[in-house]
């Protein structure tokens, strides 16, 4: 695969497309590593465990209804589903879709200085599976 440019991200939080808002995202998925070392063994042995993984996004804030703050919000504390691509086209083989549940751990509601554009940066841990789709 050549390399791209990411500028057309799809990031679709509770069924909202908020791709428009977003500035920046990681989506991350990682494994346990758990040591199976045992007597007699001369070097440490390791298999993988638990995943895990989580999503961090930046977006330029906005009040409109059915934007950042009117989606987000109300889901502070809850489990909701989201759904992240690299290209904002149909889902391929080339720009797989993952599909996975986040538990929405913070929303900065105000954030921002004197003459600069209010934004809001969350972190959110993924619980369960994360399902990635070609088609």
């Amino acid at each position: 695969m050549a390399a791209y440019m990411l500028n057309n991200a799809s990031v679709v939080i509770n069924s909202v497309d908020l791709s428009d808002a977003v500035t920046s995202i990681t989506f991350s998925e990682d494994a346990a590593q758990l040591e199976t070392t045992a007597m007699g063994d001369d070097n440490v042995t390791m298999i993988g465990g638990l995943k895990s993984g989580s999503v961090d996004l930046e977006f330029n804030q906005d009040l409109a209804s059915a934007k950042t703050q009117a989606t987000i919000r109300p889901l502070l504390g809850t489990v909701t589903t989201v759904v992240v691509k690299n290209d904002a086209g149909a889902t391929a083989a080339t720009n797989p879709s993952f599909t996975f549940s986040a538990l929405v751990t913070e929303w900065p509601s105000i954030n921002g200085t004197v003459g600069e554009l209010a934004t809001a940066s969350v972190s959110w841990p993924i619980t369960g599976a994360v399902v990635q789709a070609t088609s």
